[in-house]
């Protein structure tokens, strides 16, 4: 299954994005702690200057309300106002206080006298009132004047109560009370905000508003506990303040709220906001710009190393790139190009050492193939010099003197074909035949040792193969079996067909493999146990069965151990 191709993304972009991301992080975060200052700011300044509203609306206010303290003081000192208080008729109380009222009254002012009780006696000037019980309330407070906010027929008053003493010989003695009071109205609340610059006001009593600076749909919004803060009336975004209003007797009758604005400080921020949108534009535009430029002229020497790298992969370690300037890729560069020298003369010196190691191997190799053929030469000459033997013996000898030397033959023929690259062609083969041909030049060897060999191996059993390599991995792995059974014993050669291969094994009931070369059996020149051998007959035996599509393997018999291969047909 072949991996779809990975996307690449190049350095430079890579660069340009985290560097973009990096900006846009920076002065995001920067902008956002800005508007967060700059509202806080706008806060403060709100709370100020709600601050300063109540300072000019308690210097107003207490300016009038000490006005009106200071005329009801004056009118109850007067001898002719005590003169005619003491008349008890309300005509001559009415048009004598009125007389002096009249010139230091405005509009919404209200004056009127009532007995200590509270009853009405002449109502000088102002709205009509009918519910004075307030004037009970204020009794403690005399001698002094009583001032605070009362609710007059469902209208909202700053009121002072003056009391009205009249000496005689013992003491002075209450004769009635006069009561000046100022109305919360629109007209008042409105030089209340022309005075502040602009604050709003609101008056609530009793759950309503009794007078406001706001349009109506607000004022109905407010509510009189909401304390200080930001809150938001008919879609509007205020800081209010609020502030208690007491009776006579101290007692909270209803609530001031002072508010400011948002709308100013809203429009500035806006123009924060945008301002900082497009120094945010402009910074990262810059910026990315900026990187573009200086990281492609950064990356270019990495470029000209990437290339280089290239072309290493592709063979050529002569490569070599300028080195420019001074600093960490410079150095960067003289390594590299000390690598590519390097990885030439390491190249060349692999080359020479491999084709050192090849002469070797291939040296090893024919030595150990040529062992059992000259083996079977030496002690077949031996034998027929040194013994009298029949002419049967001469003749098996003579024979097996011609396979072993025939078998030389082949052996320096396939190296001249290895040498000159012609293939070595396969032909059918019957397996019993070529495993027939392996042992015969083993069987003196194995009739000394007492060695049986037992061949179960069909005649009809056919595979195309390389004769004599074929040959020399069976005789191998007989060879082996048989130097592993010194005091005699077994061994079996079988195969099968199944399947489109053949199944082969060479089995004997020797001591079998020990355990410390198990893991390591078919690597170059591992033996144990053995009298001659080099460690390549099973490395080599392997490679011939790999050669053919097959392979070869151990496994563990009880006793001995079992040589197993599979060819394909």
């Amino acid at each position: 299954m072949t991996k779809p191709p990975q996307q690449h993304v190049s350095l430079l972009w890579r660069v340009l994005l985290s560097t973009s991301i990096a900006i846009t992080l920076l002065f995001g975060g920067l902008g956002w702690v800005i508007q967060d200052q700059f509202t806080r700011s706008a806060e403060q300044s709100l709370e100020e200057e709600v601050r300063a509203s109540f300072q000019a609306y308690e210097s107003l206010w207490k300016a009038r309300l000490e006005e009106l303290a200071s005329v009801s003081r004056v009118l109850s000192r007067m001898p002719d106002i005590r003169a005619a208080f003491g008349t008890n008729d309300q005509a001559t109380i009415r048009d004598t206080a009125s007389e002096a009222w009249d010139r230091v009254k405005e509009s919404g002012t209200l004056l009127l006298v009532a007995t200590p009780n509270g009853s009405m006696m002449a109502p000088v000037a102002g709205p009509q009132v009918t519910d004075l019980s307030f004037i009970r309330g204020a009794a403690q407070s005399f001698p002094a004047q009583a001032r605070g906010f009362v609710t007059l027929d469902g209208r909202l008053f700053q009121i002072v109560v003056t009391p009205v003493y009249v000496a005689t010989t013992q003491s002075a003695a209450l004769l009635n009370v006069l009561v000046a009071g100022i109305a919360v109205d629109s007209e008042h609340v409105s030089d209340l905000k022309s005075a502040t610059g602009g604050s709003d006001f609101v008056f609530v009593t009793n759950g309503k508003v009794a007078a406001s600076t706001l349009n109506a749909e607000a004022a109905r919004e407010v509510i009189p506990d909401s304390g200080n803060g930001r809150l938001r009336l008919a879609g509007a975004e205020y800081f209010s303040s609020t502030f208690p209003l007491t009776d006579l007797e101290g007692r909270e009758v209803g609530r001031l709220a002072i508010l400011r604005s948002f709308e100013a400080a809203q429009e500035r921020i806006a123009n924060v906001r945008w301002r900082l949108v497009a120094l945010w534009v402009a910074a990262v535009f810059l910026g990315i710009t900026a990187t573009y430029l200086l990281t492609r002229r950064l990356l270019q020497p990495l470029q000209q190393l990437d290339a280089a790298a290239e072309e290493i992969g592709r063979g050529n370690y002569r490569v070599q790139v300028p080195v420019e300037g001074s600093g960490e890729i410079a150095r960067l560069t003289e390594s590299f190009n000390t690598m590519s020298n390097s990885l030439t003369r390491a190249r060349e010196d692999l080359i020479r050492q491999e084709r050192i190691s090849t002469i070797g191997r291939l040296s090893t190799s024919i030595i150990h193939d040529l062992r059992n053929p000259l083996a079977a030469i030496y002690g077949g000459s031996e034998m027929l010099v040194d013994h009298n033997l029949t002419p049967a013996q001469v003749q098996r000898l003579a024979g097996n003197i011609y396979k072993a030397s025939r078998q030389v033959q082949n052996m320096l023929q396939e190296l001249a074909d290895v040498t000159k690259g012609r293939p070595h062609a396969r032909e059918m083969c019957r397996l019993r035949e070529v495993v027939q041909a392996a042992y015969d030049p083993l069987a003196a060897s194995a009739e000394a040792q007492r060695v049986s060999v037992d061949i179960q191996v069909t005649e009809d059993v056919e595979l195309p193969l390389d004769r004599a390599p074929m040959e020399r991995v069976f005789q191998n792995l007989i060879a082996n079996a048989i130097e592993a059974l010194p005091a005699g014993g077994l061994i079996k050669v079988s195969a099968s067909a199944s399947g489109g291969e053949v199944v082969a094994s060479v089995e004997d009931s020797g001591p079998g493999i020990p355990a410390e070369i198990a893991n390591e059996l078919f690597q170059p020149f591992v033996t144990a146990g053995k009298r001659n051998g080099l460690g390549l007959g099973l490395t080599l035996a392997r490679k011939t069965v790999i050669s053919h599509g097959g392979d070869l393997w151990v496994e563990t018999a009880n006793p001995g151990a079992r040589f197993k291969m599979r060819l394909p047909v």
